[in-house]
């Protein structure tokens, strides 16, 4: 599967995908993950990729013509969809990383400033995407999660494809129960009994009654603190 990434800062991309799984999957060339430079598609002698938003306000936009250049250059070898990562957009998920896994490639726009000139998602018929309720100073680590989130589910990448069916979200119902390992007991702290009974079945029923309670507990929380 092929990532291009286009953003002002491409060198922060090579030290985060040269470790771990995806890191591997580059190199096995299962994964394909490039990075393009956006100011390397501008045409002044300053290399702008920013102006000043009509209407008045603080902060810059990024300018249209460069950001759809430079995914123009692309389309022909990677025709899979274009995604700017916004913080309004729909929320990255476990779902959402499968069905974007099962596409050819992504073209992935990082964002900077107070974001990118809107006729960019017109022209280019992008999809927004958002990894949480938050701004980042811009869209470059939400792209390298949605990168990661993507590309573990691509076939090829994880070594064990039956550790993806075990992951945390990976069932509607579950967000993750507890973990346990050797040894047995650490500082007077047991590990539940169920966990070293081998009846497999009383622990799948344990963690998802775990899983629900934990769920359940994190999200009231939540709603309390806010």
């Amino acid at each position: 599967m092929k990532f291009d990434v286009v953003t002002i800062f491409p060198a922060m991309f090579g030290p985060v995908f040269k470790q771990g799984v995806v890191g591997r999957a580059i190199e096995r060339g299962v994964i394909e993950l490039r990075t393009h430079d956006l100011r390397d598609f501008t045409r002044d002698r300053h290399r702008q990729v920013d102006d000043m938003p009509f209407g008045g306000g603080p902060g810059m936009v990024m300018k249209p013509e460069p950001v759809i250049e430079a995914v123009e250059s692309l389309r022909e070898a990677n025709r899979g969809p274009v995604i700017l990562l916004e913080p309004w957009g729909e929320r990255l998920d476990q779902k959402l990383a499968g069905e974007l896994a099962r596409q050819p490639g992504l073209i992935v726009v990082c964002g900077r400033y107070e974001g990118i000139d809107d006729r960019v998602r017109t022209a280019l018929d992008a999809r927004e995407i958002s990894i949480g309720d938050y701004v980042l100073s811009g869209g470059e680590i939400p792209a390298m999660v949605l990168i990661d989130a993507v590309a573990r589910l691509v076939p090829g990448v994880v070594g064990d494809p039956e550790s993806l069916t075990q992951d945390t979200f990976a069932e509607e119902d579950m967000s993750g129960w507890p973990q346990f390992t050797r040894p047995a007991e650490y500082r007077g702290m047991k590990v539940p009994d169920v966990l070293l009974s081998g009846d497999h079945a009383r622990i799948k029923q344990w963690r998802r009654q775990q899983a629900a309670q934990r769920r359940g507990s994190q999200r009231t929380e939540g709603v309390r603190k806010t």
